[in-house]
């Protein structure tokens, strides 16, 4: 009797354990598993990416950081389809990532706006590339709609040089919004702004992201934007055979309330562990 008794607790704990597993995997949005990335190079094969491993949850908000050429980018580009891994694969909702498509859109530090269009124009471009078979004015609507979200309405007929750095990354932003991405991909989006308007462009991010909660996948080297915007703050070793040396989770609730956070004694604790991260553990060493 009591053999049947703990052979009953452990099957029901096998499926439990069954279970857990099952749900796991549908939870895992997105999954970067195994990546090993190599180039070819004249000196012979040079690895960017060695056994990485992550899964982000849908919704989520992840920061990416770490120094220069550790594969920040190439980590990215795979999940947008503009790279691949040399072994291991990128999965989104389960399946492998093959190619560029509308539901991984990428906002860049340099904009990537047509100048010879209007911020109307620039946006809705993509609108009617993924949206080909909607009438025309469902399509205007929709242009119109993100080009309020970011402020930019009173802007619509100026071209790209008549428009702030700001500006411009606003209506980089709303492209890429309003074809409603599962993944937003943003490549050091406010790299290029000052500090004034990063702040405003940071606050205005988190407002639009609050609205429809899309996974975020972002590269920043700035630790204050990570902990301000993200969930996780991932944090990579450096490379070549870069890893993800850590995964920071980010205690703040939200909506967040920028002076609240930084009054907060545990953001300077977890600052300063992103700090000595970067700058002790996995300092460049410039010897030679």
């Amino acid at each position: 009797m009591r053999f049947i008794a703990e052979k009953n607790v452990y099957n029901q704990q096998s499926n439990n354990l069954q279970m857990t597993t099952t749900l796991n995997r549908r939870e895992a949005f997105l999954e970067i598993k195994n990546v090993t990335k190599i180039y070819p190079t004249k000196k012979g094969p040079f690895t960017v990416l060695d056994d990485v491993n992550l899964i982000v949850n849908q919704g989520e908000f992840i920061c990416v950081i770490g120094h220069s050429g550790c594969g920040k980018s190439t980590l990215l580009n795979m999940v947008s389809g503009f790279n691949f891994p040399t072994s291991g694969q990128v999965l989104l909702e389960g399946q492998p990532i093959t190619k560029p498509g509308p539901d991984r859109m990428v906002v860049f530090q340099n904009y990537a706006l047509l100048p010879w269009l209007t911020a109307f124009e620039n946006i809705y471009l993509a609108v009617s590339a993924v949206y080909a078979d909607q009438p025309t004015a469902q399509k205007r609507a929709i242009t119109w709609e993100h080009l309020s979200m970011v402020g930019l309405a009173d802007a619509a007929d100026k071209k790209p040089p008549q428009l702030s750095g700001g500006m411009r990354q606003r209506v980089s932003i709303a492209r890429a919004l309003a074809i409603s991405p599962k993944v937003l991909i943003l490549d050091e989006p406010f790299g290029a702004l000052d500090a004034i308007t990063k702040e405003e462009l940071q606050e205005e991010l988190l407002k639009i992201w609050n609205q429809n909660r899309c996974t975020v996948l972002m590269i920043t080297h700035d630790i204050d934007e990570a902990l301000f915007l993200a969930d996780k703050l991932v944090m990579m070793t450096n490379g070549p055979h870069a890893k993800i040396g850590d995964v920071m989770e980010i205690p703040f609730p939200r909506p967040r309330d920028r002076t609240r956070i930084m009054e907060d004694p545990q953001y300077y604790q977890l600052r300063n562990y992103a700090l000595d991260f970067l700058f002790n553990r996995f300092a460049h060493d410039d010897v030679g």
